[in-house]
């Protein structure tokens, strides 16, 4: 028997393609009556001046006020596009995402101890889709996460036509 999807791990890179697996996300939650927990993950960055401890605090209260500033701006991205899905889907989109995650870290650990920390049941992400090469093809992220998952990863393309679903036009 095949589990039950209840919670969807969407882990986005806020680009054209990310906007579009959401779609998928979206649809497999109302599908399921689940829920989608939304992880989108800042790189770290190594600054020389976190050597200098005063330094380093001021950079880390700032880092921290420019997080939050950043999970304010993505949830109301998310919530923009939420609308907008409602027309594609007829459904309430914003009341499917459960949780928005905004962890600083390397994006594939990030989705892998997510999906476990959250108690979800499949991965959703997307890639670009190019060339002929694993890495190319898939994506460095999405082919990394496939490899270490020991939950479904769903690997949405980027479509050949425009979907009219963007990120970039809220």
């Amino acid at each position: 028997m095949i589990p039950k999807i209840k919670k969807i791990l969407y882990a986005t890179d806020l680009s054209k393609n990310s906007a579009y697996a959401f779609f998928y996300a979206v649809d497999m939650a109302r599908k399921n009556d689940g829920e989608i927990v939304i992880l989108h993950s800042i790189e770290p960055g190594i600054s020389p001046a976190a050597a200098i401890p005063p330094i380093a605090r001021q950079l880390d209260e700032l880092k921290e006020r420019e997080a939050e500033a950043e999970l304010k701006e993505i949830k109301k991205r998310v919530d923009e596009f939420c609308k907008r899905m409602d027309d594609y889907l007829g459904a309430s989109c914003p009341n499917l995402v459960s949780k928005i995650l905004v962890p600083r870290g390397y994006p594939v650990v990030e989705i892998l101890e997510a999906a476990d920390e959250e108690g979800c049941d499949t991965i959703v992400l997307g890639t670009h889709g190019k060339g002929f090469l694993k890495q190319t093809f898939l994506g460095s992220t999405a082919a990394k996460v496939l490899e270490r998952s020991r939950k479904p990863v769903f690997v949405i393309p980027l479509p050949a036509e425009k979907t009219g679903i963007d990120w970039d036009k809220m």
